[in-house]
């Protein structure tokens, strides 16, 4: 049990980088309070001591802002970030290395009984206000955006963003485009990073960026092709006969902007 909660502690400053201290995690941190409340209310859900079950998970409720039925199954590691608002119904299923933030909803879309939440498997990470609804499963490290609404399975390593949640796959690179590799080359030579989002976050500014860095990219292919066929011509030319760009014209456009 020990080495569980040391686990559960250990999470929060693995994904939190605002945590200091082992004694304002376990003092401040409503997430991990309702994590160790559903714990041993799960105990007892599972010893068929349901009302008292109940009665813990109430309390939790009033304590933390957090709804956790006690009888949701709960892996390793796992983190719930802010956390008001957050509900769990009965039958979810929720893997190791799982990641939720305020507001989200694991709920169902049926009064029947039996099996009516969803299955979030091992490293899922779930946005502030998403509601992931009804009997399915969430694959491995898959990413819920923030108010999305998920009602149909998601494959493994997959974002899905928008109402109804709608689900992009990492593209994959085509001789049209440049590799991510090359793209993020470039990206380390200018310094930027393009708000740290991966390609299959549909963020039209980021997307607008990428698009001018494949551009650049283009032309200084064919700038180098060009260098090639002028040193071909003229065995004397060498890339550093192109003028580089210096300070003072750097300077001057910084006038320029200013004014």
């Amino acid at each position: 049990m020990f080495k569980s909660v040391k686990e559960d502690i250990k999470s929060v400053f693995d994904r939190d980088p605002a945590a200091r201290n082992t004694f304002e995690v376990l003092t401040n941190y409503p997430g991990l309070h309702a994590l160790l409340f559903h714990r041993f209310s799960h105990k007892l859900w599972t010893l068929k001591l349901f009302w008292l079950g109940r009665i813990f998970s109430t309390f939790s409720r009033w304590l933390t802002g957090i709804e956790i039925h006690p009888g949701a199954q709960i892996g390793r590691r796992f983190f719930i970030d802010h956390g008001m608002g957050v509900v769990i119904g009965e039958t979810a299923v929720i893997g190791d290395d799982v990641t939720l933030y305020q507001g989200v909803t694991l709920g169902g879309t049926s009064w029947n009984k039996g099996k009516r939440h969803p299955t979030l498997k091992n490293g899922v990470v779930v946005g502030a206000g998403a509601k992931v609804l009804g009997p399915f499963d969430v694959g491995e490290n898959a990413k819920v955006g923030s108010n999305a609404v998920v009602t149909k399975e998601v494959p493994a390593g997959a974002t899905v963003v928008g109402i109804p949640g709608r689900i992009i796959l990492k593209a994959e690179p085509t001789k049209a485009n440049p590799s991510d590799e090359s793209r993020q080359k470039m990206q380390e030579n200018f310094g930027f990073d393009a708000y740290g989002l991966s390609d299959e976050m549909p963020d039209p500014v980021a997307r607008s960026i990428r698009s001018m860095l494949d551009h650049m990219h283009l032309v200084d292919e064919r700038m180098n092709a060009m260098c090639g066929a002028i040193k071909k011509m003229d065995g004397s030319f060498t890339k550093t006969d192109v003028q580089s760009i210096n300070e003072d014209d750097i300077d001057c456009f910084k006038q320029i902007k200013n004014t």
